[in-house]
């Protein structure tokens, strides 16, 4: 049995293997112990320390003993972080293909969707469902512009007879209005006055210049 069939419990060669999932736990689990392992042996690295440094003048024979102690504590530590990396980096790899397993299986299940869906379809009757569908969308169409095509009830006029027409009516409004123009020529004109104005005096003064004034403007209106 291997190595790794002993940590994970493997069976024999009928046994069946553990999943990826119980890999996975079983290598945090063993990450944790080792971690506290790790922490147990950093403290008595400083217990053994302590341990030389309080005895380097007093007793060499324990402080050397301790300075031993220190150095297998170290090595198991030196140890532990190399068995820490080996599982850590097969714990990542199993979390890989675990999630590789995970997405190639959704990708099979959606595959074998897709198959159902289309067991029931035949591309030649999608083929037939699509041309009928663009028949009836352009017979439609054709409904539409004959229904917004304007109805005269049988009557049927020519265009440019109207215009014609049109153009006709144009010209004798223009012409009646040059004639009304025309027409004016003949009104006759105010009589020029047959009495002669008033001659001025040499000097007046400001009231007679405005009188003079009043009764010229006077005498026009009543010769008109």
């Amino acid at each position: 049995m291997s190595l790794f069939g002993k940590i994970f419990g493997g069976g024999g060669k009928g046994g069946k293997g553990p999943s990826p999932q119980e890999a996975i736990q079983k290598l945090r689990e063993t990450e944790e112990m080792l971690t506290k392992k790790q922490e147990f042996l950093e403290k008595k690295i400083d217990q053994e320390l302590v341990t030389a440094k309080k005895n380097g003048t007093k007793n060499k024979r324990a402080a050397l003993q301790a300075l031993k102690r220190k150095k297998r504590y170290e090595k198991q530590l030196t140890q532990i972080d190399g068995t820490l990396s080996t599982i850590e980096f097969q714990r990542e790899a199993l979390e890989n293909a675990n999630t590789n397993t995970e997405v190639l299986k959704n990708m099979g299940f959606a595959a074998k969707a897709m198959k159902s869906a289309h067991a029931n379809m035949d591309i030649d009757k999608v083929d037939d469902l699509m041309q009928d569908i663009t028949e009836q969308q352009e017979l439609a169409q054709e409904i539409s512009d004959a229904i917004s095509k304007p109805v005269g009830f049988g009557e049927e006029f020519d265009e440019d007879e109207l215009l014609a027409e049109l153009d006709e009516l144009e010209q004798e409004e223009l012409d009646k209005n040059l004639l009304e123009i025309g027409g004016t020529e003949n009104v006759p004109l105010p009589n020029v006055p047959s009495t002669s104005l008033p001659s001025r005096p040499a000097k007046k003064d400001k009231d007679e210049d405005e009188d003079d004034m009043e009764d010229l403007q006077r005498w026009a209106m009543e010769a008109m």
